[in-house]
């Protein structure tokens, strides 16, 4: 007899609240309505619906792998960023809430009517697409050394509305790119210290790309080498980036080295500083 959706969520759920690594309940009803393609709602409201053979096996196989730590975002392939849905797998970091701060500090500095943007180290393109959608005139090149994660934002920047503003390259940092006709940088760089990589959770260290996440012993190794790569901006021009927790000063002072002037810090939804936006002097 085929299974009936109320039995797979609860048995589902029974299994998930036990998990070590703290998963949600509600994350059955999410994985369930991927496989039917269905809302979570729907999922909910049809929980005497029976679910046939072949959906109930894959939903038994994402169940899986959600247990051995794989993050929801990578099971489904999509992850809300800045009211958007944004296309991720293992080749990308998972977009953050904190992040969100970057996007909104980007849009409160002034800049011209069509702004050129620079994001450094794209990953999955959520600032740069972003962006560019939220200023319709502007232009964003979005660089990082990974073709997978250049492949990753270049789908979401064409599925999202943005194709033809958001132009991925593969560099490292700045390097190729003609800095002097930029008008803002914003970059979310690695910066985790590499020794706190055993406080972190494994569905963090198990599954998302460790480039995107670790810099050195003090998580500074990005900083370090980002800002002396932009001394070609012109004078004035912003750039903000997400920094990790306690390292403000650091950063401002590794900016201040390479001809920074700090202009303000941003607290995230924790009261923690997570933006650091500078202006080239």
């Amino acid at each position: 007899m085929a299974p009936k959706v109320r039995g797979l969520l609860t048995a589902a759920r029974e299994r998930l609240v036990l998990a070590p690594h703290g998963p949600q309940a509600r994350e059955a009803g999410l994985l369930l309505g991927h496989v039917l393609g269905w809302s979570e709602t729907q999922v909910l409201a049809r929980d005497d619906a029976t679910v046939d053979a072949t959906a109930e096996t894959r939903f038994g196989a994402l169940l899986e792998r959600r247990l051995a730590g794989e993050p929801v975002a990578y099971l489904l392939g999509r992850k809300e960023f800045f009211g958007r849905e944004f296309r991720v797998d293992r080749r990308v970091l998972i977009p953050r809430p904190e992040t969100e701060h970057l996007v909104a500090a980007a849009l409160e500095l002034e800049l011209p009517a069509a702004p050129r943007i620079l994001d450094v180290g794209t990953g999955s393109g959520c600032l740069a697409v972003t962006l560019a959608l939220e200023l319709p005139a502007a232009l964003a090149v979005a660089t990082d050394v990974s073709p997978g994660a250049l492949a990753v934002a270049a789908l979401n920047a064409r599925l999202l509305g943005a194709g033809r503003r958001v132009l991925p390259v593969r560099a490292g940092w700045a390097r190729g790119v003609r800095l002097e006709r930029i008008d803002l940088v914003v970059s979310n760089p690695p910066y985790v210290p590499a020794h706190e990589r055993r406080s972190l959770s494994p569905e963090i260290t198990g599954f998302e790309p460790a480039g995107a996440l670790f810099a050195g012993a003090n998580g500074l190794a990005a900083y370090r080498a980002l800002f002396p790569e932009l001394g070609g901006l012109l004078p004035g021009t912003p750039v903000a980036c997400e920094i990790g927790a306690g390292q403000a000063p650091d950063v401002v002072g590794l900016a201040a080295a390479a001809g920074f002037v700090h202009r303000l810090t941003i607290d995230d939804y924790a009261g923690i500083p997570r933006i650091v936006v500078v202006n080239r002097a």
